[in-house]
């Protein structure tokens, strides 16, 4: 894939398909925690199976995520992350099916696998030869070197990736557990509060 400059059509769709691709990978790391009591209840786990089910995604996710780079470099950062994109959601269905906790478990294992894929692959044009770094030290710039190797792209495209996640954290509705810690409630609490 030659060249393509974030000001450009291109560039703008493929800014926005990584960073919805990583913010998918990400989001699924801490959401399931919401689900946890219902879990628990209607697949009868213990407080054993219900820390595995959170982390079973995350011990393959961060355990594969240079292999993910890696493969990245080696096959074509787009099919890796597509295999990445249809590996997840055919995981993510998995979840929705599983009987019981051990195979809740072994499906947020593979989850944990396909967001390995997508992640790192989300740096989807392809490295000139001149390009000193390897996929794994690439893909730590995520969507920022997605679309060039211009640096006042990959300033703007890193702008445009972490912007939405300031500003969420910023809010009153805390989006997200990097807020505030939560209440003995079990709600969010807001940072102005």
């Amino acid at each position: 894939m030659p060249d393509v400059r974030l000001s450009s059509p291109q560039g703008k769709w493929i800014l926005l398909t990584t960073v919805l691709g990583s913010s998918m990978a990400l989001l699924d790391s801490t959401v399931v925690n919401v689900a946890l009591p219902r879990i628990g209840r209607d697949l009868d786990a213990d407080l054993g199976a219900l820390q595995w089910t959170v982390n079973a995604y995350m011990v393959t996710l961060a355990g594969l995520i240079l292999l993910g780079g890696a493969l990245g470099d080696r096959f074509g950062r787009r099919k890796v992350f597509v295999v990445g994109v249809l590996w997840f959601a055919a995981a993510s269905l998995l979840c929705g099916l599983a009987p019981n906790a051990g195979m809740l478990i072994a499906a947020r294992a593979l989850q944990g696998v396909g967001g390995a894929l997508l992640t790192p692959a989300r740096s989807l044009s392809s490295r000139r030869p001149s390009t000193p770094t390897t996929g794994a030290a690439r893909s730590a710039c995520g969507p920022a070197s997605a679309v060039s190797a211009r640096p006042s792209d990959r300033s703007s495209a890193a702008g445009w990736w972490t912007g939405p996640a300031g500003a969420g954290c910023s809010s009153s509705t805390c989006p997200s557990p990097c807020c505030a810690p939560p209440s003995p409630y079990g709600t969010c609490r807001s940072r102005r509060a």
